[in-house]
């Protein structure tokens, strides 16, 4: 991985990141297209890579995050799935990260729940974060741990999650970045951990790339985060479920047609 492949990744994170199309599917297939191979670094990148897109979320809305501590509690709660199945299927998890076919699938199937959700959710009753039950914080949180599997998208499992509980586009889309935070520190700690206990050491050259990836991804994720609340106030999910079919739909063509997509 060099300074290049950094700037790609960060720029494609930082855009995808808070958007219902898995910023880690499109990492995995960035990644492929550019040859870069699945080492231990770089598993280790696609994932701490995130928390710099993250900390936009505590910079852009910081009030909420000093409001109160009902606020944290629910975090906490949406929190405690994602945190014992992340815990208990690491290995498995780290296996599909490998898995462009899996990204694959998972964009396309996932598009076509996006084409209707604005139709089968479109009743909301609770409109704002502090109405929503710690029971209600609970449920997001099973949901997302479908975005374990890559290309489902944390932030669409989320979102939508949360609109199976009559939250509105944008209260959901607003619990998910903020459920973001613990979520992706914590899955960074965890990878830095499991990086030094299988005995990997950090190069100065990593550490650079580790930095710099973030502050690009932190940068690009800020503009992003408020356009796409705009534009779901306004259109809806549809456009990002077409967005997904396409993508799938050509990643599983061209490996049905034999083209080797898989990381290196």
């Amino acid at each position: 991985m060099n300074l290049i492949h950094v700037i790609i990744l960060a720029i494609i994170e930082g855009i995808t990141e808070f958007l219902p199309v898995s910023s880690t599917g499109h990492m995995i297939i960035a990644s492929s297209v550019m040859g870069i191979a699945a080492d231990p670094f770089v598993k280790l990148f696609t994932i701490a890579i995130q928390l710099g897109a993250i900390l936009s979320v505590v910079i852009l809305y910081w009030k909420r995050f000093l409001q109160s501590v009902n606020f944290y509690l629910k975090l906490f709660i949406a929190f405690i799935p994602a945190a014992v199945f992340g815990v208990l299927f690491s290995k498995k998890i780290d296996a599909l990260l490998e898995s462009v076919y899996v990204v694959g699938i998972t964009l396309f199937v996932g598009g076509i729940i996006l084409l209707f959700v604005d139709k089968w959710f479109n009743k909301p009753v609770v409109k704002e974060e502090k109405d929503i039950s710690n029971l209600t914080a609970l449920k997001i949180g099973f949901f997302q741990c479908l975005a374990m599997i890559p290309g489902t998208s944390r932030s669409a499992a989320t979102i939508v999650g949360g609109m199976t509980q009559k939250l509105s586009r944008t209260a959901a889309a607003e619990f998910s970045f903020f459920l973001a935070v613990p979520t992706m520190f914590a899955a960074t700690a965890k990878k830095l951990y499991d990086f030094h206990k299988e005995g990997h050491i950090f190069t100065g050259e990593e550490i650079k790339l580790l930095a710099i990836g973030n502050v690009i991804a932190f940068i690009v994720a800020m503009l992003a985060i408020k356009t796409f609340i705009t534009f779901l106030e306004r259109k809806g999910f549809k456009i990002f479920g077409w967005y997904r079919i396409v993508v799938g739909a050509i990643i599983i063509g061209l490996m049905l047609s034999g083209h080797q997509l898989q990381n290196i």
